[in-house]
């Protein structure tokens, strides 16, 4: 690998353990002894989301976007609104105030109220130029999603050249770097984003604090920071949360999760904000971990960074944040708060920034060489909300001390280091499209920097995403590249039949060159990943994702420069097509088959299934195809004709598959994109009583325990289980299996953190498969089947972890060789009658895994199905 640059180190001190608390400067870093508490319990437990839990929390009514017209509708609200980079500063419009809502869970704790935001807001931008407020977006629930910008004024013609200064960084990096003039032009944007947990609220107030003193501050320190920046602060970015007092979303998604997917408005806008505006600098504001946590992580680091940059930065203003923190004089003796801790200093593991899905870690990829979450200290979410208001206000008002200095910090470090910093993007971009490898710092390039935190990755020359026939879904594909291009990947089209690496690709398959100065971000969405279970003891969330390989289409890598004759694209081909005339199959690969056999059957189309995995649509439905073709992207390819073709064919499709749904809330979210008719149960709503006769399939993953139903609810869902059908995964799943009587297996389960993309292989039942690649999070397998029980899919048998993290438990049991070759999914027909298919992967996880959803709904399509049916 590459040394680094010549140009010295900012660290000035020997080498230091990463026990010893530090605090610091962006020029120094001085030892100040040691911390003696252990790291608390962490901020957002794995279990909540994840673990045992998933499976015992049913998601509510509230998390409910089902039903016709749902897809469409998230569709809408993902679309971000962004900002014009070229408009004159300050940018001023009167912001419509809601009204006030006194059960807004701000009140109580004597934070700003949603409802007071833009009153707030709209009076500084009569007291100040400086101020600007747009807005970037909606929240689910419609609730406007709030831009603050700080900055001297500007004209038009200055916007206009700051946003070419802007585009040639991210553009034209090598040039950008020869631009001696550029560092003194160029306002340094630094980005704030508070609330995006809902229930972590004081990062709100502290931003409203800080935006009102600049806005009107006269001293030369502000003066400097306004002229030579733009800052900007989404100062909720999660509004329903807020109110409501959770952490999730009103659609139950940890937003703060959602970067590597994007499936919620919020997060989409937030996106949006990090590439109208490429921060320097990124910091996202969060509770609650005692002492202050204060990144940089742990080990391991994603491997898709130019680390040896961002840690130098990243590092360098946590301790700047440390010391801010220090310098408030809070003491765990008065005030109940312990000094601060960094992870990467003072954690071994379990605190890391290998994946892309939170806040913080997706801005590196979009050309932050310094970001970092905080944790402020004192918990007043949960249990300790019920806490007397005197003692929440107390700790609010710490909370709020301590978030503010962590941002004023942040800014100073970004002022005083603006043109190390510009320097570091720019490279960051260089490096990317001159197709360099990257840099490996030495020992010590910060204080205790190490062989444990090098991790690199082999960039490809290119990927290529191959359409037209023999490839997976052109749906899929189309999705992938939009979504590419949504986060600033360049994509190209092919003119012209090609061959790279000895493969022939057809004109108009899509092209990614690795030699592009956001490959990082490329990369982490496009490569395999990488199995990380001997690297490293414990993960804090997911450690392996892949839109190569769960997103349904077809990706290859190859080390062969892309051919001439391509045109960059803004936007994916459309895919909707109707080939040939006559009867017309389609295959359910993907929900956007998904969502168009759905509109058919609502059509009254008259589907039969034709084989695993596709159906079979008569040429009297012509018009039906050719809307849900249009709508959807779903390809429908002319069925076979001939002597015999007809027996090939099999029972119709259900008129109707409505759902009960006991599943964690993004399971619900999902099934309700795909256009299912959902109903949300439980044990507590069977128990109160529920009327089975409307539902086709019942959907267990989550807060549904058989042995807790009354008798009463016991009856009523036997007699639903004599002919209706069930889709069951996890833990939960595999419960009400055994304890309902239905399906004769053993289910074995592999630790409960493991996680990550799989090697799977088809079965020989009903559903098609999933192109080879699954996700797991928490694994489960099936053994000893039983009379009539079918694998549908099964683990590789040479090890099924493609990427992530997936080790034995202590006493060597539920590790990766013992699911190997074991089935992951199974189907059969119960004694009771019911149909059933078990899951033993995670098929709808976070709304990631796109290419299993078409699995699912083919589960729910043969378990609808009447017994005469099947």
């Amino acid at each position: 690998m590459p040394q680094p640059p010549e140009t010295p180190s900012p660290v000035t001190t020997s080498a230091h353990p990463r026990t010893l608390s530090l605090a610091g400067s962006a020029a120094a870093f001085v030892a100040v002894g040691l911390i003696a508490f252990p790291a608390p319990a962490l901020a957002e437990p794995r279990e909540d989301a994840n673990g045992a839990d998933r499976n015992e929390i049913a998601a509510g009514p509230g998390s409910l976007p089902a039903g016709p017209g749902a897809a469409d509708t998230m569709s809408a609200a993902l679309d971000a609104v962004g900002i014009d980079p070229g408009a004159a500063y300050p940018r001023q419009a009167e912001l419509p105030e809601p009204p006030e809502d006194p059960d807004d869970a701000s009140v109580k704790l004597d934070l700003i109220p949603y409802h007071g935001i833009a009153p707030a807001l709209n009076e500084l931008q009569e007291t100040s130029d400086r101020v600007s407020v747009e807005v970037i977006g909606e929240s689910l629930q419609g609730r406007d999603l709030y831009l603050v910008t700080l900055t001297e004024p500007e004209t038009r013609a200055e916007a206009r050249h700051q946003q070419r200064m802007r585009e040639l960084i991210a553009e034209n990096p090598e040039r950008a770097a020869r631009d001696r003039t550029l560092p003194d032009r160029y306002k340094t944007p630094v980005h704030v984003n508070a609330n995006i947990h809902g229930n972590e609220w004081e990062g709100t107030d502290a931003s409203l604090r800080i935006i009102e003193e600049l806005a009107t501050a006269e001293d030369e320190q502000t003066l400097d920071l306004l002229g030579t920046s733009r800052l900007y602060f989404t100062v909720t970015a999660n509004p329903d949360g807020r109110v409501a007092g959770t952490r999730a979303n009103s659609a139950g998604f940890d937003l703060n999760r959602d970067f590597v997917t994007v499936s919620q408005p919020e997060t989409a806008a937030i996106r949006q904000v990090m590439l109208d505006t490429q921060p320097l600098v990124m910091i996202d504001q969060h509770g609650y971990v005692n002492g202050t946590l204060i990144e940089p992580a742990t080990p391991p680091h994603g491997q898709n960074y130019e680390y040896d940059l961002f840690i130098k930065n990243t590092y360098a203003n946590g301790l700047a944040m440390e010391q801010a923190v220090l310098d408030l004089g809070y003491t765990p003796e008065d005030d109940g708060v312990r000094p601060p801790q960094i992870p990467f200093r003072d954690w071994e593991d379990g605190w890391d920034d290998w994946p892309p899905i939170f806040t913080p870690m997706y801005a590196p990829y979009q050309g932050a060489v310094a970001a970092a979450t905080i944790e402020f200290p004192l918990r007043v979410n949960n249990a300790d909300y019920n806490l007397p208001e005197a003692e929440l206000h107390r700790r609010t008002a710490i909370n709020t001390d301590i978030s503010a200095a962590t941002i004023e910090a942040t800014l100073d470090f970004a002022r005083e280091n603006r043109e190390e910093l510009l320097g570091d993007q720019i490279e960051v971009f260089r490096r990317g499209a001159a197709g360099e490898e990257q840099v490996v710092p030495p020992e010590d390039w910060v204080p205790g920097f190490g062989p444990e935190d090098v991790y690199t990755t082999d960039f490809p020359r290119a990927y290529v995403i191959p359409v037209g026939q023999g490839q997976r879904s052109a749906p899929a594909a189309a999705r992938l590249v939009d979504f590419l291009i949504a986060n600033d990947v360049r994509v190209e089209r092919s003119r012209n039949a090609f061959e790279l690496d000895g493969t022939s690709y057809p004109a108009g398959s899509y092209l990614v060159d690795m030699h592009q100065p956001k490959r990082g971000m490329a990369n982490v969405l496009l490569e395999d990943g990488r199995d990380i279970t001997e690297d490293i003891e414990a993960m804090y969330d997911i450690s392996g994702w892949s839109h190569g390989r769960l997103w349904g289409a077809t990706v290859e890598s190859t080390e062969s420069a892309p051919p001439g004759a391509t045109d960059r694209v803004a936007e994916a081909a459309p895919t909707g097509a109707v080939e040939g005339g006559g009867d017309w199959t389609l295959r359910l690969d993907d929900a956007a088959d998904v969502r168009a056999l759905n509109d058919l059957v609502a059509a009254g189309a008259g589907a039969t299934w034709a084989g695993s995995g596709t159906v079979r649509v008569p040429a009297e439905a012509a018009d039906a195809v050719a809307e849900a073709a249009e709508q959807h992207g779903a390809v429908f390819h002319p069925a076979e004709t001939g002597t015999g073709a007809d027996a090939a064919f099999g029972p119709p499709v259900p008129e109707t598959v409505n759902v009960a749904v006991a599943g964690a809330a993004d399971e619900v979210h999902t099934l309700g994109e795909l256009g299912f008719d959902i109903e949300t149960v439980s044990t507590a709503v069977l128990n109160d009583g529920f009327d089975w006769s409307g539902t086709d399939v019942l959907y267990v993953s989550s807060g549904l325990v058989y042995s807790n139903l009354t008798e009463e609810a016991r009856t009523g869902l036997d007699a639903f289980l004599e002919e209706g059908g069930v889709v069951a995964r996890g833990t939960t799943g595999a419960r009400f299996n055994q304890e309902a009587g239905l399906l004769d297996v053993r289910h074995q389960t592999g630790r409960s953190g493991a996680n990550g993309v799989v090697l799977v292989e088809d079965g020989a039942g009903e559903l098609a498969g999933t192109g080879g690649y699954g996700f797991v999070y928490s694994p489960g397998w099936f053994t000893d089947l039983g009379p009539g029980v079918v694998a549908e899919q099964t683990y590789g048998a040479e090890g099924p972890l493609l990427a992530g993290h997936w080790r034995a438990a202590a006493d060597g049991s539920g590790g990766q060789d013992a699911a190997a070759g074991q089935a992951s999914v199974v189907s059969g027909v119960a004694a009771p009658g019911a149909s059933v298919v078990l899951f033993g992967t995670e098929p709808l996880f976070r709304n990631h895994p796109k290419g299993s959803f078409g699995q699912v709904a083919q589960a729910l399509y043969w378990t609808a199905a009447p017994a005469e049916a099947r």
